[in-house]
Protein backbone atom coordinates (compact mmCIF):
# COMPACT_ATOMS: atom_id res chain seq x y z
CA UNK A 1 0.00 0.00 0.00
CA UNK A 2 1.43 3.35 -1.05
CA UNK A 3 1.36 6.32 1.34
CA UNK A 4 -1.51 8.77 0.98
CA UNK A 5 -2.89 11.82 2.74
CA UNK A 6 -5.85 11.27 5.07
CA UNK A 7 -8.45 14.00 5.42
CA UNK A 8 -11.38 14.16 7.82
CA UNK A 9 -13.46 17.19 6.74
CA UNK A 10 -16.44 18.45 8.70
CA UNK A 11 -18.35 20.18 5.90
CA UNK A 12 -19.60 19.24 2.47
CA UNK A 13 -17.75 22.22 0.96
CA UNK A 14 -14.41 20.96 2.28
CA UNK A 15 -15.11 17.50 0.89
CA UNK A 16 -16.07 18.79 -2.55
CA UNK A 17 -12.92 20.93 -2.63
CA UNK A 18 -10.77 17.88 -1.89
CA UNK A 19 -12.52 15.84 -4.57
CA UNK A 20 -12.18 18.65 -7.10
CA UNK A 21 -8.40 19.03 -6.67
CA UNK A 22 -6.99 18.28 -10.14
CA UNK A 23 -3.59 17.41 -8.70
CA UNK A 24 -4.95 14.65 -6.45
CA UNK A 25 -6.34 11.15 -6.91
CA UNK A 26 -9.02 11.20 -4.24
CA UNK A 27 -11.27 8.46 -2.86
CA UNK A 28 -14.02 8.71 -0.28
CA UNK A 29 -14.05 6.51 2.80
CA UNK A 30 -17.51 5.72 4.19
CA UNK A 31 -17.94 2.18 5.52
CA UNK A 32 -14.63 1.16 3.98
CA UNK A 33 -15.71 -2.41 3.30
CA UNK A 34 -14.59 -2.20 -0.34
CA UNK A 35 -12.04 0.60 -0.23
CA UNK A 36 -9.85 -0.92 2.48
CA UNK A 37 -9.70 -4.25 0.67
CA UNK A 38 -8.71 -2.59 -2.59
CA UNK A 39 -6.06 -0.49 -0.89
CA UNK A 40 -4.50 -3.53 0.78
CA UNK A 41 -4.43 -5.43 -2.51
CA UNK A 42 -2.92 -2.51 -4.35
CA UNK A 43 -5.86 -2.21 -6.74
CA UNK A 44 -6.20 1.49 -5.88
CA UNK A 45 -3.41 4.02 -5.44
CA UNK A 46 -4.96 7.23 -4.11
CA UNK A 47 -2.97 10.26 -3.11
CA UNK A 48 -5.78 11.39 -0.81
CA UNK A 49 -8.43 9.48 1.16
CA UNK A 50 -11.30 11.56 2.51
CA UNK A 51 -13.15 10.17 5.53
CA UNK A 52 -16.84 11.11 5.31
CA UNK A 53 -17.85 10.11 8.82
CA UNK A 54 -17.29 13.56 10.29
CA UNK A 55 -19.17 15.54 7.64
CA UNK A 56 -22.04 17.30 9.36
CA UNK A 57 -23.99 17.76 6.11
CA UNK A 58 -24.07 14.02 5.39
CA UNK A 59 -26.42 12.08 7.61
CA UNK A 60 -26.93 8.43 8.47
CA UNK A 61 -30.71 8.56 8.68
CA UNK A 62 -33.72 7.66 6.56
CA UNK A 63 -35.84 10.80 6.41
CA UNK A 64 -39.39 11.29 5.16
CA UNK A 65 -39.76 13.53 2.11
CA UNK A 66 -42.81 14.45 0.07
CA UNK A 67 -44.00 11.17 -1.39
CA UNK A 68 -41.13 8.97 -0.28
CA UNK A 69 -37.99 8.40 1.77
CA UNK A 70 -34.52 9.92 1.58
CA UNK A 71 -31.54 7.73 2.45
CA UNK A 72 -28.52 9.66 3.71
CA UNK A 73 -25.11 8.95 2.24
CA UNK A 74 -23.92 7.32 5.48
CA UNK A 75 -26.91 5.02 6.01
CA UNK A 76 -25.75 1.44 6.55
CA UNK A 77 -27.23 -1.75 5.18
CA UNK A 78 -28.28 -2.77 8.68
CA UNK A 79 -30.23 0.46 9.11
CA UNK A 80 -31.96 -0.12 5.77
CA UNK A 81 -32.93 -3.64 6.80
CA UNK A 82 -34.27 -2.62 10.21
CA UNK A 83 -36.31 0.43 9.20
CA UNK A 84 -40.05 -0.28 9.50
CA UNK A 85 -40.97 2.08 6.65
CA UNK A 86 -38.53 0.41 4.28
CA UNK A 87 -39.82 -3.02 5.26
CA UNK A 88 -43.38 -1.91 4.57
CA UNK A 89 -42.91 -0.16 1.23
CA UNK A 90 -39.65 -1.56 -0.21
CA UNK A 91 -39.58 -5.21 0.73
CA UNK A 92 -37.28 -6.24 -2.12
CA UNK A 93 -34.67 -3.65 -1.07
CA UNK A 94 -34.61 -5.22 2.38
CA UNK A 95 -34.06 -8.63 0.76
CA UNK A 96 -31.20 -7.25 -1.33
CA UNK A 97 -29.50 -5.44 1.54
CA UNK A 98 -29.78 -8.58 3.67
CA UNK A 99 -27.38 -10.53 1.43
CA UNK A 100 -24.66 -7.87 1.19
CA UNK A 101 -21.65 -9.49 2.82
CA UNK A 102 -21.82 -10.68 6.41
CA UNK A 103 -23.56 -9.18 9.43
CA UNK A 104 -20.34 -7.36 10.31
CA UNK A 105 -20.04 -5.94 6.81
CA UNK A 106 -23.68 -4.83 6.76
CA UNK A 107 -23.07 -2.93 9.99
CA UNK A 108 -20.42 -0.87 8.18
CA UNK A 109 -21.25 -0.92 4.46
CA UNK A 110 -23.33 2.00 3.20
CA UNK A 111 -26.07 2.04 0.61
CA UNK A 112 -24.32 4.96 -1.13
CA UNK A 113 -21.07 3.02 -1.28
CA UNK A 114 -22.79 0.02 -2.83
CA UNK A 115 -24.15 2.34 -5.51
CA UNK A 116 -21.01 4.39 -6.17
CA UNK A 117 -18.73 1.37 -6.50
CA UNK A 118 -20.75 0.77 -9.67
CA UNK A 119 -20.13 -2.95 -9.58
CA UNK A 120 -22.31 -4.75 -12.15
CA UNK A 121 -23.03 -7.26 -9.36
CA UNK A 122 -24.08 -4.73 -6.69
CA UNK A 123 -27.00 -6.37 -4.89
CA UNK A 124 -29.03 -3.32 -3.84
CA UNK A 125 -28.98 -1.69 -7.28
CA UNK A 126 -31.60 -3.87 -9.06
CA UNK A 127 -34.07 -3.26 -6.23
CA UNK A 128 -33.40 0.47 -6.20
CA UNK A 129 -33.88 0.59 -9.96
CA UNK A 130 -37.29 -1.08 -10.04
CA UNK A 131 -38.51 1.20 -7.24
CA UNK A 132 -37.47 4.28 -9.25
CA UNK A 133 -34.60 5.55 -7.10
CA UNK A 134 -33.08 8.98 -7.70
CA UNK A 135 -29.47 9.80 -6.80
CA UNK A 136 -28.81 13.28 -5.37
CA UNK A 137 -25.31 14.48 -6.17
CA UNK A 138 -23.46 17.51 -4.81
CA UNK A 139 -20.45 19.14 -6.44
CA UNK A 140 -18.69 22.38 -7.34
CA UNK A 141 -21.59 23.43 -9.60
CA UNK A 142 -24.21 22.74 -6.93
CA UNK A 143 -26.67 19.88 -6.50
CA UNK A 144 -28.43 17.77 -9.11
CA UNK A 145 -30.79 14.81 -9.13
CA UNK A 146 -30.05 11.87 -11.44
CA UNK A 147 -32.42 8.94 -11.99
CA UNK A 148 -30.51 5.86 -10.92
CA UNK A 149 -31.30 4.31 -14.31
CA UNK A 150 -28.99 6.97 -15.81
CA UNK A 151 -26.31 6.85 -13.11
CA UNK A 152 -24.05 4.01 -14.28
CA UNK A 153 -21.80 4.30 -17.34
CA UNK A 154 -19.70 1.15 -17.02
CA UNK A 155 -18.01 -1.16 -14.50
CA UNK A 156 -16.78 1.10 -11.71
CA UNK A 157 -17.95 4.22 -13.57
CA UNK A 158 -20.80 6.64 -12.95
CA UNK A 159 -21.99 10.02 -14.20
CA UNK A 160 -20.37 11.74 -11.21
CA UNK A 161 -17.79 14.24 -12.39
CA UNK A 162 -14.65 15.48 -10.65
CA UNK A 163 -15.63 17.05 -7.37
CA UNK A 164 -19.07 15.42 -7.21
CA UNK A 165 -20.27 12.97 -4.60
CA UNK A 166 -23.48 11.16 -3.78
CA UNK A 167 -25.27 13.08 -1.05
CA UNK A 168 -28.45 11.00 -0.68
CA UNK A 169 -30.84 8.64 -2.47
CA UNK A 170 -34.59 9.18 -2.82
CA UNK A 171 -37.16 6.41 -3.15
CA UNK A 172 -40.75 7.35 -4.02
CA UNK A 173 -43.53 5.43 -2.32
CA UNK A 174 -45.49 3.26 -4.78
CA UNK A 175 -48.65 5.11 -5.83
CA UNK A 176 -50.63 1.87 -6.00
CA UNK A 177 -50.17 -1.65 -4.64
CA UNK A 178 -47.06 -3.41 -5.97
CA UNK A 179 -45.38 -6.73 -5.45
CA UNK A 180 -41.61 -7.02 -5.71
CA UNK A 181 -39.02 -9.73 -5.19
CA UNK A 182 -35.21 -9.87 -5.21
CA UNK A 183 -33.26 -12.95 -6.24
CA UNK A 184 -29.68 -13.94 -6.89
CA UNK A 185 -27.40 -16.90 -7.48
CA UNK A 186 -23.90 -17.19 -6.02
CA UNK A 187 -21.20 -19.83 -6.14
CA UNK A 188 -21.79 -20.74 -2.51
CA UNK A 189 -23.78 -19.76 0.53
CA UNK A 190 -22.36 -16.96 2.62
CA UNK A 191 -20.23 -14.01 1.59
CA UNK A 192 -19.79 -13.91 -2.18
CA UNK A 193 -20.57 -11.66 -5.11
CA UNK A 194 -23.58 -12.55 -7.22
CA UNK A 195 -23.23 -14.72 -10.30
CA UNK A 196 -26.45 -13.01 -11.35
CA UNK A 197 -28.93 -10.93 -9.40
CA UNK A 198 -32.26 -9.37 -10.28
CA UNK A 199 -35.34 -7.71 -8.93
CA UNK A 200 -38.85 -7.81 -10.36
CA UNK A 201 -41.77 -5.52 -9.56
CA UNK A 202 -45.41 -5.82 -10.69
CA UNK A 203 -47.96 -3.04 -10.30
CA UNK A 204 -51.69 -3.42 -9.81
CA UNK A 205 -52.10 -1.84 -13.27
CA UNK A 206 -50.30 -4.79 -14.87
CA UNK A 207 -46.94 -3.12 -15.52
CA UNK A 208 -43.83 -5.17 -14.79
CA UNK A 209 -40.38 -3.69 -14.15
CA UNK A 210 -37.30 -5.88 -13.89
CA UNK A 211 -33.64 -5.00 -13.30
CA UNK A 212 -30.74 -7.41 -13.79
CA UNK A 213 -27.19 -7.33 -12.43
CA UNK A 214 -23.95 -9.14 -13.27
CA UNK A 215 -25.12 -9.80 -16.85
CA UNK A 216 -23.66 -6.70 -18.53
CA UNK A 217 -21.29 -3.79 -17.91
CA UNK A 218 -24.14 -1.87 -16.26
CA UNK A 219 -27.46 -3.00 -14.75
CA UNK A 220 -30.19 -3.74 -17.28
CA UNK A 221 -33.71 -2.40 -16.78
CA UNK A 222 -36.69 -3.72 -18.74
CA UNK A 223 -40.38 -2.78 -18.59
CA UNK A 224 -43.42 -4.72 -19.85
CA UNK A 225 -46.70 -2.79 -20.06
CA UNK A 226 -48.87 -5.04 -22.23
CA UNK A 227 -50.29 -6.92 -19.25
CA UNK A 228 -48.80 -10.33 -20.01
CA UNK A 229 -47.01 -10.23 -16.64
CA UNK A 230 -49.96 -9.01 -14.57
CA UNK A 231 -50.38 -10.77 -11.25
CA UNK A 232 -53.62 -12.38 -12.44
CA UNK A 233 -52.19 -13.51 -15.80
CA UNK A 234 -53.47 -16.94 -16.85
CA UNK A 235 -51.93 -17.04 -20.34
CA UNK A 236 -48.83 -19.09 -19.55
CA UNK A 237 -47.31 -19.03 -23.08
CA UNK A 238 -47.66 -15.25 -23.32
CA UNK A 239 -46.23 -14.86 -19.83
CA UNK A 240 -43.20 -17.04 -20.60
CA UNK A 241 -42.55 -15.15 -23.82
CA UNK A 242 -42.79 -11.81 -22.00
CA UNK A 243 -40.40 -12.98 -19.29
CA UNK A 244 -37.81 -14.00 -21.90
CA UNK A 245 -38.14 -10.61 -23.57
CA UNK A 246 -37.23 -8.87 -20.34
CA UNK A 247 -33.65 -10.12 -20.29
CA UNK A 248 -33.13 -10.18 -24.07
CA UNK A 249 -30.62 -7.34 -23.73
CA UNK A 250 -28.42 -9.20 -21.23
CA UNK A 251 -24.81 -9.82 -22.27
CA UNK A 252 -23.36 -12.14 -19.62
CA UNK A 253 -19.70 -13.08 -19.69
CA UNK A 254 -17.72 -16.09 -18.52
CA UNK A 255 -15.63 -15.57 -15.40
CA UNK A 256 -14.75 -17.34 -12.14
CA UNK A 257 -18.35 -17.04 -10.90
CA UNK A 258 -20.03 -18.69 -13.86
CA UNK A 259 -20.01 -19.29 -17.57
CA UNK A 260 -21.94 -17.26 -20.09
CA UNK A 261 -24.14 -20.28 -20.78
CA UNK A 262 -24.89 -20.86 -17.10
CA UNK A 263 -25.75 -17.23 -16.49
CA UNK A 264 -28.05 -17.17 -19.52
CA UNK A 265 -29.86 -20.31 -18.36
CA UNK A 266 -30.24 -19.01 -14.81
CA UNK A 267 -31.64 -15.72 -16.05
CA UNK A 268 -34.72 -17.51 -17.34
CA UNK A 269 -35.09 -19.56 -14.17
CA UNK A 270 -34.62 -16.67 -11.75
CA UNK A 271 -36.79 -14.26 -13.73
CA UNK A 272 -39.66 -16.72 -13.57
CA UNK A 273 -39.20 -17.30 -9.86
CA UNK A 274 -39.04 -13.59 -9.10
CA UNK A 275 -42.21 -12.97 -11.09
CA UNK A 276 -44.03 -15.70 -9.16
CA UNK A 277 -43.01 -14.26 -5.78
CA UNK A 278 -43.80 -10.68 -6.84
CA UNK A 279 -47.20 -11.72 -8.20
CA UNK A 280 -48.03 -13.57 -4.98
CA UNK A 281 -47.07 -10.56 -2.89
CA UNK A 282 -49.11 -8.21 -5.05
CA UNK A 283 -52.19 -10.43 -4.77
CA UNK A 284 -51.72 -10.41 -1.00
CA UNK A 285 -51.49 -6.62 -0.87
CA UNK A 286 -54.57 -6.20 -3.02
CA UNK A 287 -56.43 -8.69 -0.84
CA UNK A 288 -55.58 -6.78 2.33
CA UNK A 289 -56.05 -3.36 0.75
CA UNK A 290 -52.50 -2.21 1.59
CA UNK A 291 -50.48 0.08 -0.69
Amino acid sequence: MRPFSYLRPTTLEQTIAALADPAATTYLLAGGTDLIVRLRRGHLCPTVVVDTKGIRDLHSEILPIDGGLRFGARITMTSVIQDARVRQHFEALVEAASVVGSVQIRNRATLAGNICNASPAADTVPALLVYGAVANAAGPAGSRAVPLSEFFTGPGRTVLTRGEMLESVDLPFPRAPVGAAFGRITRRRGVDLATINLCGLITSEGEARFAFGAVGPTPIVAVERAGALAADSTDAPAREAALRTLFAGARPITDVRGSQEYRTAMLEVMTGRSWQVAATRLRGRIGTGSA
